[in-house]
């Protein structure tokens, strides 16, 4: 016996088969467009163009200034990631002030880092990336209740499964452990 075929699926083949073999006028993206049939004489060619001048303005937009300050960050050199933060247009952008506290901190200049995070978290409550920073900058000053406060403060906003909240919680764990 053979398979039988819904109807709706054999009628979607031979649509798509049709489709398949058929000329069509659509383009893919790098596709250039169809040039007009017509009897009229082409034009020469120009000379050719000569290549664009650079922009004499060729600094980092705001994304891409927190983008790399924030890798640079991950990577380990906080220097950098700093000197390109502080170069934001935009200093109060609550990203790039949690990323300068971040690499503030891992350089063990946690009291100014708390400057950072505090002006975040006074603007922006529900930003659980900079509670998990900050709860990690009061573990590195001895004070495991506060990180455990800011884990709490994560788990409102965003529950136990998230990111943030499951980072903080292992490293108060680890933290506990070592001080056994």
């Amino acid at each position: 016996m053979l398979f039988a075929m819904p109807k709706w699926l054999s009628i979607a083949a031979t649509a798509l088969t049709v489709l398949a073999f058929s000329a069509t006028s659509t383009l893919a993206v790098s596709d250039d467009p169809p040039k007009p049939s017509s009897s009229q004489p082409k034009p020469k060619p120009k000379a050719k163009p000569k290549p664009k001048a650079k922009s004499k303005d060729s600094r980092l937009n705001q994304d891409e200034i927190y983008s790399l300050g924030y890798w640079q960050a991950k990577r380990g050199d906080y220097q950098a990631a700093l000197d390109t933060l502080r170069s934001a247009p935009n200093a109060a952008d609550p990203r790039v002030e949690t990323m300068i506290g971040f690499s503030l901190r891992k350089l063990g200049r946690v009291e100014e880092a708390m400057g950072y995070y505090q002006r975040v978290l006074a603007n922006y409550p529900e930003r659980t990336t900079t509670r998990q920073y900050l709860g990690e900058a009061y573990l590195q000053m001895g004070a495991p209740e506060q990180a455990k406060e800011q884990l709490a403060e994560i788990a409102k906003r965003c529950g136990v499964a998230c990111e943030d909240y499951q980072l903080l919680s292992q490293e108060i764990a680890k933290y506990a452990k070592e001080a056994g």
